[in-house]
């Protein structure tokens, strides 16, 4: 295990969710994402944020002047993020929503394109990803007061003298296969599916890797218990997971 895990690289965010989507009423999206070298380039970013207004979000760009209801209310509104997990051979994009806290709130399926040219790979593995907002239903619900209550069950049940966390979510997740080697780990809360690993298979059956831009780890099998193993400011993390259809 120990082999394993020195090749991870460390994890860069932890694992939070926050309130149903419908609390946002705005989103923000960046002039330029990390994984490209120009702003907007691709048309990418122009196109992120038509999507997030196609799926109901008033959306401004990051480098926009704002209005007074958006800036004045910082936790009214998402902060958009794409993060690209691909190769030589396949483009692969995930769209990321955080809230004012910098907590992952919506976490997309992971689009994929094998197309050659950049531009129409990168146009297809975005809309892609996007097709799971259809899920989602979104409408603003009017209401303001959200992330009060964000990662409040998981600090006053942390322990501080111990990495052991308490399960993701405390609930049930779902592997979801993903081609030959990788699976989709899903919760169904509220009835709508948010992915919230993609783990990828080993030589031992026991033992994934996470394939996520954002979170990199390794999920293993310790007696009857699933664990999530992962690096946050250089110490190791170890998190329960309830999945309910893995041996």
């Amino acid at each position: 295990m120990k082999k394993v895990l020195f090749l991870l690289l460390f994890l860069a965010t932890s694992l939070s969710f926050s309130q149903s989507l419908n609390d946002y009423k705005y989103a923000i999206v960046p002039s330029k994402f990390e994984f490209i070298k120009e702003k907007d380039q691709y048309r990418l970013n122009t196109l992120t944020k038509l999507l997030m207004e196609k799926y109901g979000f008033i959306t401004y760009f990051d480098t926009d002047i704002l209005p007074n209801e958006v800036v004045e209310n910082n936790c009214n509104k998402v902060y958009v993020d794409v993060k690209s997990n691909g190769n030589l051979f396949v483009t692969k994009l995930t769209v990321v929503l955080k809230d004012c806290k910098n907590a992952v709130v919506f976490t997309s399926f992971e689009g994929r394109s094998r197309e050659k040219e950049l531009q129409v790979a990168y146009n297809q593995a975005l809309r892609e990803a996007f097709s799971s907002f259809e899920k989602l239903d979104y409408k603003y619900s009017g209401n303001s007061n959200v992330n009060s209550n964000v990662n409040s069950s998981v600090n006053n049940n942390s322990n501080n003298n111990s990495n052991v966390k308490v399960p993701i979510l405390n609930q049930n997740l779902f592997a979801k296969p993903l081609g030959a080697n990788l699976f989709q780990l899903l919760t169904n809360d509220t009835g709508i599916p948010n992915l919230v690993l993609t783990i990828a298979k080993t030589n031992n059956p026991s033992i994934f890797i996470v394939e996520e831009a954002m979170r990199q780890g390794v999920v293993y099998k310790n007696n009857n218990d699933w664990i999530f193993d992962y690096y946050e400011n250089e110490k190791l993390i170890s998190e329960k997971l309830n999945i309910v259809n893995f041996n």
